[in-house]
């Protein structure tokens, strides 16, 4: 089971949202109006496989985007009516949105908008654990954050042998954690 994640960015509670942050546009790049975007999601090739994006998480603000391509670990973005450098800076710190409608996700990947906010279990003894909190990248593989009911983080990589399920739709994760992560672990 793949526990990794395509968007990075989301809220604390458990909300699903239409339309979630993808990047943000960190400065212009060359002369003809393309800018430098800092993708908020697994890797560039995915935020360079869209054709529309949004300046706003309602969907209200549409941005063509005409041509996406990875340059080092950001992407050059041109953007349709964006035609200058001065143009293109006026972009600079812009968030993008995209919409969930516009993505097909596989089996066993998930928005981290959708995974913070659920609820942690233990898969064999059903002791609660607390909430997912947050989703740190670690380059090997992603590591949850999960706070207990006082207010205390525990680190919990998200691998195969210790996340067993998750459920979006009812809002927990099943996990068999590593020892030595919780106080109470042998």
């Amino acid at each position: 089971m793949s526990t990794s994640f395509c968007i990075v960015k989301g809220g604390g509670i458990f909300l699903e949202k239409n339309f979630l942050e993808i990047g943000k546009i960190v400065a212009p790049h060359g002369l003809r109006g393309e800018v430098r975007v800092d993708p908020w999601c697994d890797d560039c090739d995915f935020l360079c496989g869209f054709k529309k994006l949004y300046f706003d998480e309602n969907g209200e603000k549409k941005v063509e985007i005409l041509s996406a391509k990875t340059h080092k670990n950001v992407v050059r973005m041109k953007i349709a009516g964006v035609d200058s450098v001065d143009q293109a800076e006026l972009m600079r710190g812009k968030i993008l949105f995209m919409s969930r409608d516009d993505v097909d996700l596989p089996e066993g990947r998930f928005f981290i908008q959708d995974v913070l906010g659920l609820a942690v279990w233990n898969a064999d003894n059903n002791a609660c654990y607390g909430k997912v909190t947050d989703v740190l990248k670690t380059g090997a593989n992603d590591v949850y954050q999960v706070t207990d009911r006082r207010g205390k983080d525990y680190l919990i990589p998200a691998i195969e042998d210790v996340v067993c399920a998750i459920d979006v739709k009812n809002k927990t994760m099943k996990i068999r954690p590593l020892k030595g992560i919780f106080d109470d672990e042998d």
